[in-house]
């Protein structure tokens, strides 16, 4: 589906294609640095080149409508600019709705209605972070639309709010700040806890990119992520009756050995130790890839997997298969990427191996798991833009 197509499609919903503008945001993967985006820690993740499109137009009086080609069943969601609140029935427009209640509350003058039509290529659960995709494309065209004083780095903090205050979900910035601040064959390493990053170009020679999808939806993964986030939240409140650091991120990993007894309950210490040794890991990571220690990467994105899976336990069943199958099938580095309990795998394949890698894995996933995985190699692109 290319621009001129949703153009039409818009005009056929909206009644005209006059004075629209076109957005793009992109999905992200994280090569590393899982779960510790809300722990004060680093992160590594990179923009995707497939995401989210969306056409605008501002209208005269104060109504919002918005539409999604992903999902015609809804329709047309028609709501104004004094009815923003939560409505389950609206689904994915409310992440719209969220957006500008946000900006409106945080004074930013957005004084019409609005229509936008959204198109979307991110596979639909696949935990390559549709929603943040939406709330960035979003707070782009609002940018625009209304001349907003905003820059890409509040509209990734605003993007977080929604998610945390109106959705309810416990997210960290990751997501939101990759995909505003994204940049074509770059990753970033960013310190959540004070917002300071840096681009680290990803040269990849002869070796790609493999976002493998376990097609097992991610029921549990909100949930879950709130759970997990109180149980480190409650570690570190243990940690501070005698440490004073302000997030799990501040530690060592041997700060961490020698006081971790500080944690009463064994879980959240398990929590706690994944969080501070995954947060190390991401620093070593970006250093050996700057380095084009490539098998050292690899080793790292194995480990931080294996913490995943036995200290955090968000992996299940699904993304342990597909891999240890990618380990079996001669992959430098695999690891689940995403909140876990389902979505996509992260792999390093040398290209010559990618199509004898997709047969085997896929192979041997069905018939461990019962259905098929997906495959896409995944380009690294830029952070948010107009079109």
């Amino acid at each position: 589906m290319n621009i001129e197509n949703l153009k039409e499609i818009f005009s056929e919903k909206f009644g005209s294609k006059d004075n629209i503008n076109s957005y793009f945001a992109p999905g992200r993967v994280n090569l590393i640095g899982e779960h510790t985006d809300y722990n004060g820690g680093y992160v590594f993740p990179c923009a995707l080149s497939f995401g989210t499109y969306a056409i605008a137009r501002k209208r005269e009086d104060e109504k919002v409508l918005l539409y999604s080609v992903n999902f015609p069943e809804i329709g047309i969601v028609e709501t104004s600019l004094n009815q923003l609140s939560y409505n389950k029935e609206d689904d994915w427009a409310n992440y719209t709705k969220g957006i500008t209640k946000v900006f409106k509350d945080k004074n930013l003058n957005i004084d019409k209605g609005f229509e936008i039509l959204y198109y979307g290529n991110i596979p639909n659960g696949a935990g390559l972070s549709s929603s943040a995709s939406i709330s960035i494309v979003t707070s782009l065209l609002l940018k625009d639309l209304f001349k907003l004083n905003i820059d890409r780095i509040q509209m990734a903090k605003y993007s977080q709010v929604t998610e945390n205050e109106y959705i309810g979900v416990n997210c960290g910035i990751m997501d939101q700040f990759i995909i505003a601040m994204g940049k074509n064959n770059h990753a970033i390493l960013l310190d959540t806890n004070t917002l300071e990053y840096e681009y680290a170009p990803i040269k990849l020679d002869n070796i790609s990119i493999v976002i493998a999808n376990t097609n097992k939806r991610r029921g549990l993964a909100d949930s879950k992520y709130n759970e997990r986030r109180s149980q480190c939240e409650t570690a570190l409140k243990d940690l501070q009756n005698k440490l004073r650091i302000n997030s799990l991120g501040d530690l060592t990993e041997e700060e961490f050995e020698k006081n971790k007894h500080l944690i009463e309950n064994e879980i959240n210490r398990k929590r706690a130790k994944h969080a501070v040794y995954e947060n190390r890991r991401t620093i070593k990571a970006a250093k050996v890839l700057e380095n084009s220690d490539i098998n050292k990467f690899g080793k790292l994105m194995n480990e931080s997997h294996i913490s995943l899976r036995d200290d955090y336990e968000v992996t299940g069943k699904e993304l342990d298969t597909l891999v240890e199958l990618a380990w079996e099938n001669g992959a430098i580095g695999a690891r689940m990427t995403g909140a876990g309990f389902g979505g996509c795998t992260v792999n390093l394949v040398y290209n010559e191996e990618i199509e004898k890698f997709k047969e085997n894995v896929k192979k041997e996933y069905k018939d461990k798991i019962g259905y098929d995985p997906e495959f896409y190699i995944a380009e690294i692109g830029d952070g948010a833009k107009i079109i």
